[in-house]
């Protein structure tokens, strides 16, 4: 792995494996922040970068498996295990609550640079897929009111007479606020829009089907 903007935290009461796992990324071009503690890791300030946490189970203030419990609803990164007991209950918890892999010591360099690699690309996949969520939430919230009534409407598969009689306006206004809604949300097609409804959960209310059975 080259030199580039993604960080290893490291969480291990251990300082011998911290400065070992800190000597071995920088060889690799990578910076690492080292705690002692859960508490620690938690309080600290962790800049938003692409990352992995590499977490030991056996912690002075916390069990491992329990942070990562405790973490999972928040912005953290993916986690790859460490821990001189390992067992295979708690490699099936971990790994089923989302951790990358669940190394026990002494393991090898390469099988913790391979389960790093595969955190940060996880994790630098999901940056960008929140930063183009974001992207999507402005694009919306800069459709005028009367635009976000037709964008469910469109997406829901109504023809534009459908759309245009459930909103009380003429086919060629709702022809306008369609294009306008494809144009703001930088729509290439109808199937690229029903996609960006479906990534900003714009619920769907009605259908073709239903729109012709009312005719």
């Amino acid at each position: 792995m080259t030199n580039d903007d993604s960080i290893v935290f490291i969480v291990d009461d251990d300082v011998r494996i911290r400065e070992a796992l800190g000597e071995l990324l920088a060889s690799h071009g990578i910076v690492a922040h080292a705690f002692a503690s859960a508490g620690e890791y938690v309080k600290a300030d962790k800049p938003k970068r692409p990352a992995c946490l590499v977490l030991d189970v056996e912690l002075p203030d916390i069990n491992g498996l329990d942070l990562q419990n405790q973490i999972a609803d928040g912005d953290h990164p993916p986690i790859v295990f460490i821990t001189g007991h390992g067992d295979i209950p708690s490699t099936v918890r971990a790994i089923k609550h989302g951790a990358v892999d669940f190394l026990t010591k002494p393991f090898s360099d390469a099988a913790l640079m391979q389960a790093i690699r595969t955190a940060v690309a996880q994790d630098r996949k999901a940056h960008a897929e929140r930063a183009n969520l974001d992207v999507l939430r402005q694009r919306y919230l800069d459709l005028t009111p009367r635009e976000r009534e037709v964008l469910p409407l469109v997406t829901s598969g109504l023809l534009n007479k459908q759309a245009a009689a459930e909103l009380g306006i003429s086919e060629v206004t709702l022809q306008i606020h369609r294009r306008n809604v494809m144009q703001k949300m930088a729509a290439v097609s109808l199937a690229d829009l029903v996609r960006i409804a479906e990534k900003l959960q714009i619920p769907v209310t009605h259908s073709r089907r239903t729109g012709e059975d009312e005719k």
